[in-house]
């Protein structure tokens, strides 16, 4: 996603500077050219010599540097910029763009260019929450700026509070986000559920599965960087993707009602939650001690929601299996009357739960099938939502090609 994109990088004085280093590092091992641009005083906490390190490419710091190949400096890199980011962004250069300053390189830059502005603030929590910062930071919005929310923690001034600069991954989440749109899924509504439901057993202990919910979120994000609106119901022990509308649950009953209401306005429903298929029939009320002589339950069938959730919009269902895969997975595909089922053999190395990569076959209601090699869980999210892409934002009609 970022190979070949540019990325204008703009660090100012703040503590948090060190923590551009590893974006920046980051950005460029992804494969995006980073253009490194320092305020003066951001050169009092981290030197340019760092980030030419790490880029492998000059760092502009100074406004009235000659300009290199006869271009001017601030010009050049705001024409060059396919995003403009600003971590970390203090009090003074937000305010400084609100208003729509242009007295050093950096804010310059700001004001030339055309590229979508990321900003990710970093100050102390009082400067942060100061009504003129809060209005700046309105203003950026208003005018199409995108925010990475500050986090809430330990600050260098002893302070606790919101004002850290957001986490990496965030940063590098929005960037994705702006770079990766290509607005095939604009206007959709999509929900999709992620994770293993818990059935209780007690107070401590519950029946589950494996599933880590990495595909689900991989569906959301992908889902959100090619201009979808995003519901995600989540019974998953993971970081919420930013951008995205996330409904937390933990049992297949709790999952359902809540996707009964998600997909009243849908246009596509992606079931990949592992619902438990049993819980106990009776919960204890205290933990069952272990020393108990022995134990037995009686259990009884959960919701199947994919059955029991009607509207008019695609479904997609997933198949997790140890044997009989194709087999399996397109009984479920009739069963469940889905337009789109994703059959992954569990047992396979490298897909199986917790895994970063999957190895799937995707099969359509006319029997199509398309055997993916094993893959990243983003790439196979995106060879779904390339499907969902050729449909009407209410399909009439089952899914009935793939195409590359």
């Amino acid at each position: 996603m970022l190979t070949n994109k540019t990325v204008v990088l703009g660090i100012t004085g703040s503590i948090a500077a060190y923590k551009a280093a590893e974006l920046a590092s980051r950005l460029t091992k992804a494969g995006a050219a980073v253009e490194t641009v320092m305020t003066e005083a951001a050169q009092r906490f981290i030197t340019p010599l760092t980030l030419r390190f790490l880029t492998h490419r000059p760092v502009a710091c100074d406004m009235w540097a000659p300009p290199e190949n006869f271009s001017i400096t601030h010009v050049s890199l705001a024409q060059a910029a396919d995003v403009l980011v600003v971590a970390p962004a203090t009090a003074n250069i937000i305010a400084k763009m609100a208003h729509g300053l242009a007295d050093d390189l950096l804010s310059s830059i700001v004001l030339a260019t055309k590229a979508p502005v990321i900003v990710a603030p970093a100050m102390n929590c009082n400067m942060y929450e100061n009504p003129i910062t809060q209005g700046n930071l309105s203003c950026l919005k208003e005018r199409g700026f995108i925010i990475v929310e500050p986090a809430v923690g330990h600050l260098a001034c002893n302070d606790i509070g919101k004002g850290r600069l957001a986490d990496v991954d965030d940063i590098v989440a929005a960037i994705n986000t702006i770079l990766g749109r290509t607005d095939d899924l604009l206007g959709r509504k999509v929900v999709i559920t992620a994770g293993g439901t818990r059935e209780m057993i007690d107070p401590v202990r519950f029946l589950g599965n494996r599933s880590s919910g990495k595909m689900g979120y991989a569906l959301a994000e992908a889902a959100r960087d090619r201009g979808a609106d995003v519901t995600l119901i989540s019974s998953a022990q993971l970081e919420p993707p930013q951008g995205i509308s996330v409904t937390k649950v933990e049992n297949a009953h709790q999952m359902l009602e809540e996707v009964k209401q998600a997909v009243r306005d849908a246009d596509v429903l992606v079931m990949a939650a592992a619902v438990a298929d049993f819980r106990p029939k009776l919960t204890s009320q205290n933990k069952i001690k272990k020393d108990a002589p022995e134990l037995s339950m009686e259990l009884e069938r959960t919701p199947d929601i994919l059955s029991e959730v009607e509207g008019d919009f695609l479904r997609i269902g997933f198949a997790a299996e140890t044997e009989n895969l194709l087999q399996n997975a397109k009984k479920k595909l009739a069963d469940k009357r889905l337009d789109l089922i994703v059959a992954n053999d569990v047992t396979t190395h490298g897909s199986g739960f917790g895994a970063d990569t999957n190895k799937v076959t995707l099969i359509s209601r006319d029997g199509e099938e398309r055997d993916l090699p094993l893959t990243s869980k983003r790439a196979v999210a995106d060879k779904v939502w390339d499907c969902v892409a050729e449909f009407p934002h209410k399909p009439t009609h089952p899914l009935t090609s793939f195409q590359d």
